[in-house]
């Protein structure tokens, strides 16, 4: 009995010691408050931009007294506000969901997107607009959840023929594979139901047009959800030194993947069933939250969420200034940025 005491206390010990070796030596507390004052600024500057251009004075006036007749309030209550919101949510959603792909599989490749998991919930959702397009929004996101395990599950599936396991580069090619096939049979629905608009919206990717109702239904996911993945960091942080160590000092490596999982197809789920397939941002974020913030998933997460949802908002800034009037698809300008990232850090593991 007394041996098993002195066992756990050394794995306790063997954690403190190796989560403080991981913690970044500089100062990543200012980093992320000073991140989050960015974002913060970057969202009220995103409210005074679009076809109607709003002055700083109105802006402040609609939250200090609110005057139902007056339009540029009303634009900003029911159009400028839940857009801005639902952008950052999407992009901390997507953020994280990357982070802890790529904690779990050690694969530097893994995102939403590449791993076919955004594609499934755009499946599935064009399913629901064919067959069931009286669906509500908590319908939608049931749809979006089943579709992105279906996604997941058809790439592990295909990369689990290879012979010699699964490399990340096999991996993202699975996912590249199972991306396509879901894509052409999404367009093979739309064209057959007459339902293509529906589904070009949700491919393209965009907040446009998201309402207050959803906004808060996705607030009350990224409370639950976002602390479930906050308390899962301290167990990410060694599933980064190998699965064989993290079972050694006691992670229960089973419950961590279930968890972990369910939290990723929650994240994704919801972030296509509000702003369609916004691709790249579970990929690059979180390597630039790690080069920036260190390897301790403690401040990882934080920052993915907060640098997430600051690039989407940038990004939604730019879809409405680059072609005004008319607006560019906020997926295509997250495209812009992922895929040569992706290319890159592909050649990196090619060779390795």
């Amino acid at each position: 009995m007394e041996q098993i005491r002195k066992k756990e206390l050394t794995k306790k010990e063997t954690q403190k010691r190796l989560l403080k070796r991981l913690s970044a030596p500089h100062p990543t507390a200012l980093i992320l408050f000073s991140s989050l004052a960015v974002l913060i600024i970057v969202m009220i500057v995103s409210l005074s931009i679009g076809a109607a251009t709003l002055t700083w004075e109105t802006i402040a006036d609609s939250f200090l007294s609110f005057d139902e007749t007056n339009t540029s309030h009303l634009i900003l209550r029911d159009l400028r506000i839940p857009r801005v919101l639902a952008a950052a949510l999407v992009g901390a959603f997507l953020a994280v969901s990357g982070v802890i792909m790529q904690a779990l599989t050690l694969n530097p490749l893994a995102s939403p997107s590449i791993m076919g998991v955004t594609s499934g919930s755009a499946f599935m959702l064009a399913l629901a607009f064919a067959f069931y397009p009286q669906s509500n929004y908590y319908q939608l996101i049931m749809w979006s959840f089943s579709g992105a395990a279906l996604g997941a599950g058809m790439v592990f599936l295909i990369g689990s023929f290879s012979k010699r396991g699964l490399t990340p580069v096999k991996l993202a090619l699975a996912g590249a594979a199972v991306s396509a096939l879901l894509q052409s049979l999404s367009t093979i629905i739309a064209i057959h139901f007459n339902v293509a608009r529906d589904i070009t919206f949700w491919y393209a990717g965009g907040v446009a047009g998201v309402r207050m109702e959803t906004v808060r239904i996705a607030g009350i996911i990224a409370v639950v959800v976002l602390a479930a993945a906050f308390m899962l960091s301290r167990s990410l942080t060694i599933m980064g030194l190998g699965e064989e160590m993290a079972r050694g000092l006691g992670v229960k490596i089973g419950r961590l993947k279930v968890i972990s999982t369910l939290i990723v197809l929650l994240l994704t789920g919801a972030a296509v069933s509000i702003a369609g397939t916004v691709g790249f941002i579970g990929l690059v974020i979180p390597h630039i939250s790690k080069k920036v913030m260190g390897l301790d998933y403690r401040w990882v997460l934080p920052s993915s969420a907060v640098f997430g949802a600051l690039l989407l908002v940038i990004a939604d800034i730019a879809a409405r200034t680059i072609n005004i009037p008319y607006e560019t698809p906020v997926g295509a300008l997250t495209a812009l940025i992922g895929v040569p990232f992706f290319l890159f850090l592909a050649r990196k593991e090619g060779r390795g």
